[in-house]
């Protein structure tokens, strides 16, 4: 059955699977991954409803590649944070992580069942290896800079993630109140680096 779209132009050669992937994303952010489904999809795309086993496996292959959307998307959010902020790039980074987590929620749902598991998705090795390589790299220009005390970028960058992951996830959880939960992760972000700063 050939993939036709219902009053919405004509696609591209190899254009569809981006197509899908971008209509999950939106879906994402509307209602979360549990709403996510392959016939929906289609739906909203203009396909038919087998159209999108053509390129992803299975419901799981289709979410793991708006995981890699929505990685390629947080990554351009943390260097953003890390360009218009004075001080420590780690901070930035920290407090990045934790207003991503805050503005799209259902996205950090998403990451954090693919991400911060038992095993990592083979699929988003290369651009989560990409991601751990840029944030060695701050952490320690920050260390040669004379922001943070010298040491084992590895460590501090494992105790950076799992605090601000944490925070995301009470944040999430309802646990910190959302009106105020980006002042409170600002202010624990600063207790941590008083502990790794190279204070004088």
């Amino acid at each position: 059955m050939t993939e036709r779209p219902a009053g919405r132009g004509t696609y591209h050669h190899g254009a569809l699977p981006e197509t899908l992937v971008g209509v999950a994303f939106d879906l994402l952010d509307e209602q979360g991954q549990d709403k996510i489904s392959m016939r929906e999809v289609a739906r909203r795309a203009g396909v038919s409803a087998g159209a999108p086993f053509r390129h992803f496996a299975d419901r799981q292959a289709l979410l793991t590649a708006v995981a890699d959307r929505v990685l390629a998307d947080f990554e351009r959010w943390q260097w953003a944070e890390v360009e218009g902020s004075e001080g420590a790039a780690l901070r930035a980074v920290g407090l990045g992580f934790v207003r991503y987590a805050i503005r799209y929620p259902h996205r950090f749902e998403l990451v954090r069942s693919r991400v911060f598991a038992a095993s990592r998705h083979p699929e988003l090795r290369e651009r989560l290896s990409g991601i751990d390589q840029a944030y060695t790299e701050v952490i320690v220009a920050d260390q040669e800079a004379g922001r943070l005390r010298p040491g084992d970028p590895a460590l501090v960058g494992l105790a950076g993630q799992a605090l601000v992951y944490g925070l995301a996830q009470m944040i999430a959880d309802g646990y910190l109140p959302a009106e105020k939960a980006e002042e409170l992760a600002a202010q624990v972000l600063d207790t941590f680096g008083q502990g790794v700063a190279n204070l004088p």
